[in-house]
């Protein structure tokens, strides 16, 4: 988990570029990954030095003449002559690191784009210097880092698209429990801070001797995607490399046009698509037409999941309020195409602030599984209303900070026990709920439509220790509450509406007044107190 003290020391880091003049966010966080990037290679080169003494084999990432270009090497430069081999267009550090990778692979096709953007050496040195002090030696730690430096790229973007929060990244990874025979995609890839978080979430949950045997599967056929922004290309390839995701399949594609032909090829999907986007008509693949006859992105990115989704695999996405509520022909399609054709399993409500300081526009997840044969039965509703920090542009941590950390950055699992802040960080509640509802533990609790069967006397070998008490024992018929059940004839009568609006019942406190009477009976009282009050003012002046 990522500490107070490093968050710190990474500010200080983002000071120093903003001090010496470079002040574009996504400029900044390329630069400092080309260094932390290079950074890495000198510690894996050095960690295979000291194993090839025991007797292991290995392809040296160095060459004799390119010595100079391993971190221990530069950092004990002199600030021009470092800054001289950086900045080298034929034969410094940079043309080095675009010939990594294997050849024609996809990291070394993104990587020929490459460049060095420091100008002012004395900022290049303090950089490095500031880098040298983080402890990085730590894989998870190092992950960490990186993630708090990304999380500066939240909510900045263009054409309706959106740096997801890491909270609510971790929350739709937890709540899809991605397995080590799961092939995950991303079809709007961004800085592949899903990809990294699934990756995240598969190392913390096996072995490393699992792991071992799933290597090769992992570091070429588990994590894919689509993005055709250069610069998030190599930053996502470089981000998943360092999470130890050596060729990731991150391919350089408009994901809804012609040009993106996979199929049935995934068993999971997370994403958080553009929002308020529109394609040329004329470029889109025409069997998502077919779904949803729209140029809206937003519509044809859940088109696209289902046409990239093997059957029974399983999609969590975020998509803007309209999506669920509009009443054109294109979204009606889309909805009805999930509800009745696939099962749709769940819609959670996200409150307009979550992607602020840089936008307001209300969001929900959607949670469905491609099945071609229905299966909605009835679909989970939940409320979102705070996520752990302010809705405000200022987004101030509501509660402790260790806390939230641990549910971003950690095991999300592990925050559940902290009820008592639910009022304010609802999402260990909602991710401990869709657990329940997914497990046996719910059939024998309640009734299908989610109504309390049990209240008493539940045996202690049916395993509800593993969730809260008050999971096990919440109405779900209640539409007053914050986590109900709607049953698909129900939708199905509301036009496919999916707003949560639609369904949730609101409860308002009843006000009594008292009767005209004795209220104009007070009035007048007062009155002739103000009229005695005055007259006794006047007769002393």
């Amino acid at each position: 988990m990522i500490t107070g003290d490093l968050k710190s020391q990474i500010d200080q880091i983002w000071n120093t570029f903003w001090t010496g003049g470079i002040t574009n966010t996504i400029t900044i966080v390329e630069q400092l990954t080309y260094l932390i990037f290079i950074k890495n290679l000198d510690e894996t080169e050095t960690r295979n030095e000291l194993k090839a003494k025991r007797g292991f084999k290995y392809t040296p990432i160095y060459s004799e003449d390119q010595q100079d270009f391993r971190w221990k090497n530069l950092r004990q430069m002199d600030v021009n002559p470092r800054h001289a081999v950086f900045s080298n267009t034929v034969d410094g550090v940079f043309p080095f690191i675009r010939s990594l990778g294997k050849e024609k692979s996809l990291f070394s096709t993104y990587m020929k784009g490459a460049t060095f953007g420091i100008s002012k050496p004395a900022v290049l040195d303090q950089v490095i210097e500031k880098l040298e002090r983080l402890p990085m030696e730590n894989q998870d730690t190092k992950g960490d880092i990186y993630e708090y430096l990304l999380s500066k790229l939240e909510g900045g973007g263009t054409a309706g698209q959106f740096r997801t929060p890491r909270h609510i990244i971790k929350l739709m990874v937890e709540l899809m429990q991605p397995t080590l025979e799961d092939i995950i995609s991303d079809p709007s890839a961004g800085t592949a801070g899903f990809l990294v978080a699934a990756k995240e979430y598969i190392d913390t949950h096996h072995s490393v001797t699992e792991l071992d045997k799933h290597a090769d599967f992992i570091n070429k056929k588990m994590f894919n995607g689509t993005e055709f922004d250069a610069t998030m290309l190599r930053i996502a390839s470089m981000n998943l490399y360092l999470h130890g995701v050596e060729e990731p399949n991150i391919i350089d594609v408009d994901a809804v046009s012609k040009d993106n032909t996979i199929s049935d090829a995934y068993t999971l999907v997370l994403a958080n698509p553009p929002f308020k986007g529109t394609i040329d008509k004329e470029s889109i693949a025409p069997g998502l037409k077919n779904v949803t006859n729209t140029t809206k992105t937003e519509l044809l990115f859940l088109a696209l999941m289902l046409r990239q989704l093997k059957t029974g695999g399983r999609a969590a996405v975020i998509v803007p309020d309209g999506v669920l509520f509009g009443t054109g022909k294109a979204h009606k399609s889309i909805r009805e195409e999930i509800v009745a054709n696939h099962k749709l399993e769940a819609v959670i409500s996200m409150p307009s602030g979550v992607f602020k300081p840089y936008a307001g526009v209300s969001t929900a997840i959607m949670i469905f599984t491609k099945t071609g044969s229905g299966g909605t039965d009835y679909v989970w509703f939940y409320d979102m209303l705070q996520d752990g920090k302010s809705l405000d542009d200022k987004r101030n941590l509501l509660v402790d900070e260790a806390l939230f950390d641990d549910f971003a950055f950690g095991d999300g699992s592990k925050a559940l026990s902290a009820a008592e802040a639910h009022d304010k960080f609802n999402l260990p509640q909602l991710l401990d709920h869709y657990r329940y509802l997914k497990s046996p533990y719910f059939k024998k609790m309640h009734a299908k439509d989610g109504e309390l069967l049990h209240v008493q006397d539940v045996p202690d070998n049916l395993g509800l220790n593993q969730f809260l008490e008050n999971t096990c024992s919440h109405n779900y018929k209640d539409r007053t509450s914050q986590s109900f059940l709607v049953p698909f004839k129900e939708i199905k009568d509301n036009d496919w509406d999916l707003s949560i609006n639609r369904y949730k019942e609101i409860v308002y406190e009843e006000v009594e007044y008292d009767a005209p009477k004795v209220i104009l009976d007070r009035i007048n009282k007062l009155d002739k107190e103000r009229k005695s009050l005055s007259q006794t003012i006047q007769g002393r002046i």
